[in-house]
C-alpha cells in the first residue's frame, strides 16, 4: 500500500515539474564558452562598502540584493582576456540565468543564457543580445535605442538588469582598481 502511494505521489511531481525549465549549459561549459578551452580563470570577489553599492545602485538603475559579487576572470600569460559574471533574475515566477562576459575594458562583448526556467517562447534570442554587444552603460536601456521583444518584455527586461548590474560592478569595482 506504502509503495503505491509513493508512485502515486512521483506522478504527481513528475507533472507538477514544468517540462520548459531548460539548463543550457553548466559553469565550466561557460567558462569555456566565455574564454576558450583551458584557458587559466581566477575569481575576483568584492565586497563593496556603503558608498560603493550606492554607486552601483545609481548607475546601474537597480537595488542590490546582496553585498558579495564574484567575477570570473580569464588570463592568457598575464594578460586578461575578460570578465564574466553570472546572474539569475526572476523573470515572472521562474528564473533566467545569465553569463554577462565583458571586454576587459568593460564593455559588453557576450551574453550566454546558461539557463531559463520560463516557457522558451520568452527567451531574448542570441540576436538580441548581440544588439546590445558595445553599447555603453549609460544607453543600456528601452529609452535608450534598446529593443523590447513582444512576448519578451519580462525576461528583456530582467536581462538588461542583470547587464547593467555586471556593467556598474565593473566600473565601480575593477576599473577604480586599475583591473586585475
Amino acid at each position: 500500500m506504502k509503495s503505491i502511494r509513493f508512485i502515486i505521489l512521483l506522478s504527481i511531481l513528475a507533472q507538477a515539474t514544468p517540462g520548459s525549465a531548460e539548463i543550457f549549459y553548466s559553469k565550466n561549459e561557460a567558462m569555456e564558452l566565455a574564454f576558450g578551452k583551458g584557458t587559466p580563470i581566477e575569481l575576483l570577489s568584492f565586497f563593496p562598502d556603503d558608498l560603493e553599492i550606492a554607486k552601483i545602485q545609481q548607475e546601474a538603475r537597480i537595488k542590490l540584493e546582496s553585498g558579495m559579487f564574484t567575477f570570473y576572470v580569464g588570463k592568457s600569460q598575464d594578460k586578461i582576456l575578460g570578465y564574466a559574471a553570472i546572474e539569475t533574475e526572476t523573470v515572472r515566477t521562474k528564473p533566467e540565468t545569465l553569463m554577462i562576459v565583458l571586454t576587459p575594458d568593460g564593455e559588453l562583448r557576450s551574453v550566454f543564457t546558461l539557463a531559463f526556467h520560463e516557457p522558451p517562447e520568452y527567451q531574448p534570442p542570441e540576436k538580441w543580445f548581440q544588439k546590445l554587444y558595445q553599447r555603453p552603460l549609460t544607453n543600456m536601456d528601452f529609452n535608450k535605442g534598446v529593443d523590447g521583444i513582444s512576448g519578451a518584455t519580462l525576461s528583456t527586461r530582467a536581462a538588461i538588469k542583470s547587464i547593467r548590474k555586471v556593467m556598474a560592478i565593473y566600473q565601480t569595482m575593477i576599473k577604480k582598481q586599475g583591473g586585475n
